[in-house]
Order: structure tokens, then sequence, then C-alpha cells
């Protein structure tokens, strides 16, 4: 590739566009910028800034990260409508930068929210190209959030029509994506491309368990995630309560990664449980300190409601679980039985109690934890790591 570009005399200039997440943390766009980097492309990045990542400006391997402040951390409707329009205000002053300074021929945006062709449409006027990157259902999202659907909801297809519209091709992060890209995006099946957020295994390295984070007991359960109101973290607490309250289950401790709208609310909510001896709430951590929980962690936990959204929806939580080798406890959804298959454990659908009894089953048969966990490990290593992805992605990217 790299080859390709300097025989063509010019090299393909790439801005990526990220609304929800900073980067180098978001790791799927990170991978994708590096993995165009390393291809031969010039990289740019325009995200918000964030804990940890408050520089405006900065150079990581190469790739040119501009980052805008995010004013207001949605929070209902109201506070959507405030962070989106901050953010786009943002894009648009950015893109210009970078296109009056480094240049770039192809707008790469990242949903959610689907608001960012706005910007991608106005620089096709310019001749530039605009690839969309389905990180998430909008639609699905919204109901997801707020329950209902009605003229917002409406609002959310209308926006992801024209995105599909706008764009020259959508890169989809499963075939379920790639079936809605085609069926209510209206595009042609040869412009969309599915490439999976495979991790990366030189990050996700094997280490010795660390058991002071086991807080004295005898087993860990770990999680990591976004704490939102769709994540069903109140499930996971109410399953938590049934094992330790129900069932007199005293030896486990839950560590619970992740930052978020409703951390503090999901702490209050513990409180109220009384659960709060056996869960704890670290927040954001660092990457090495992620790793030592996971490392610890007996198995691993995803509490996605069984919805719309989440049934189609691949969660990078279960590949970075199988990718450390550790067992997974789940509710029954199609794409998270996709990515795991024999890794997991499948609970009925938004059933605490079926969920509780999956964690406890699995806790007491360490034959079945290394038998899984194994799996999984193996599955990622011979299927599922990015090096697998990474040339589907340049693949979409030669058609552009």
């Amino acid at each position: 590739m790299v080859g390709m570009m300097e025989s063509a005399g010019k090299q393909k200039k790439i801005v990526i566009v990220v609304e929800n997440l900073p980067c180098p943390f978001d790791r799927r766009v990170w991978q994708e910028a590096k993995t165009l980097r390393e291809a031969g492309y010039q990289v740019s990045i325009i995200c918000p800034m964030g804990e940890g990542y408050g520089e405006t400006f900065e150079i990581i391997d190469d790739i040119y990260i501009y980052r805008h402040p995010l004013w207001y951390e949605a929070n209902g409707i109201l506070g959507y409508l405030l962070e989106y329009s901050s953010a786009l205000f943002w894009e648009f002053i950015l893109l210009w930068r970078v296109y009056l300074t480094r240049g770039f021929d192809i707008v790469h945006a990242c949903n959610p929210p689907d608001l960012i062709f706005l910007p991608g449409g106005f620089f096709k006027l310019l001749g530039k190209k605009f690839v969309f990157d389905h990180h998430d259902i909008n639609p699905e999202l919204f109901e997801a959030k707020f329950g209902k659907r009605g003229l917002l909801y409406r609002l959310a297809l209308l926006l992801e029509r024209l995105t599909f519209y706008v764009a020259d091709i959508s890169i989809a992060t499963n075939n379920s994506y790639k079936g809605i890209a085609i069926d209510r995006g209206r595009m042609k099946p040869d412009r969309v491309f599915v490439v999976r957020s495979g991790p990366n295994m030189e990050r996700l390295k094997l280490m010795p368990p660390k058991k002071s984070l086991r807080n004295g007991k005898r087993f860990l359960v770990g999680y990591v995630g976004v704490m939102g109101k769709q994540e069903g973290i109140d499930h996971l607490l109410r399953s938590v309560q049934y094992i330790t309250h129900v069932l007199r289950r005293q030896d486990v401790q839950f560590y619970l990664v992740g930052g978020g709208t409703e951390l503090d609310s999901l702490r209050e909510y513990a409180n109220k449980l009384k659960v709060s001896d056996y869960v704890f709430f670290s927040g954001r951590l660092s990457e090495q300190e992620l790793l030592e929980v996971l490392n610890t962690a007996d198995l691993c936990v995803n509490p996605d409601v069984a919805n719309e959204m989440n049934d189609k929806s691949t969660m990078n939580k279960i590949l970075e679980y199988m990718a450390l080798g550790k067992p997974i406890v789940q509710f029954d959804l199609k794409e998270g039985r996709v990515s795991a298959r024999g890794a997991s454990l499948y609970a009925k659908k938004n059933d605490e109690v079926d969920f509780a009894l999956k964690i406890i089953q699995l806790l007491d048969n360490e034959e079945l934890r290394i038998k899984m966990g194994s799996f999984g490990r193996k599955r990622i290593i011979d299927e599922l790591e990015w090096s697998y992805e990474a040339p589907k992605l340049l693949e979409a990217y030669s058609t552009v």
C-alpha cells in the first residue's frame, strides 16, 4: 500500500472524526488510525477531550490529534442536544483547521451521533470523500436510553438514512450492522464492509493475579464498560444482591471498571441494595490497572440487557475478556453468541436470578472456567484479533 501511494506521487490524507470518546482512549478508532498510518496514509483525528486527555493538540505515533472541549456531558434529551451542538461546532472549526494546514482527502466519521454527515457532506462539496464508520445503531440506542419511540426516534431514523446517503462507503462492525446499512440505509452491498473490533493481543497481555483486588474474598468477578443507563449495571447489582443475600455467598468480590453519567447513581443504588461490601466501582483506570483487574478476575460479566440495540451489537468487552482467557456470563443476545460461542454461559434474557446462578455455576466449577477461557482465547488468536481485521479496513479504503 505504501509503495502504491508513493508511486502515485501523492500521499492520501484522512481525518477521522469521533464525538463520544477521546483518542487514543477509543481503542477501535486508535487501531484503525494506526493501521491506516502504517499503510502510508496521513492521519489526523478530531475528538473530544476527556479524563486524562486534556491536551488540545498532540502527536502520537505520527498521528495528529486535535481535541475540543465537551461543554456538556449528556444526560437526558436536552443534554444530548447541548452536547451534540457543541461537538458539531468544534468539529466544523477543527475540520477547517486540518483542511487549511495538513489537508485531507477523506472524512472518516465515527458515530454516535449520526450528525457528522453534516460537516462530512459540506466537505464533499469541496471534492472530499465521506466514510461512515458505523459504531452504534442510533435509533435503537435512543430507544434503549429513553425507553420509547416517537418523533425523536423517527428523527434518529432520518439522520441515519441521511448519513448512509452521504457516505461513499460504510464500515460495519458486524453482519447485523451490515444488514441495517443495506436494508434501512439502502446502500449497495459492495459499498458496505464488515470490519470487526478485534482486540490487539500485544496490548492485552497475560499477567499474574493481584490478590489484593479480591478484598479478602475467594473469587473476583470483573466488568469493564460504560456506566450508563443502557448497560444493565442495575441488573448486575440485583444479581449481586441475590448471590449475597439469598444464596448467602459472601466469598465473591465484584470489581466494576468504567466511568459514565450514571456512576454516582449506581453507587447509591448499590448502597440501597446493601451490596456495597461486595461491589467496588473503580471509575476509569489506566491500561495497567485495567489489565491487573481483568487478569485477577475468575470470570467476567456483560450485563447488557436484551433489547434491539444490544442484540445486534458487538461488545468490545466480550472480545477483550476472551483475549485474556476469561470465561463469561452474559444475557442471551444474538451478536454476543456470535462473538463468544463456547466462551460464555448465556442467562435467560433479562433474568437477574438466572444471571446470578450462571455466575455461581462457573465459580464453583474451576475445570469449566479453564475450558471456556481457553476456548475464548484460542478463538481470538485464531480468528478475531485485529490482525485479521486490518486488511479488511485497507480493502474498504482501496474502493474509496
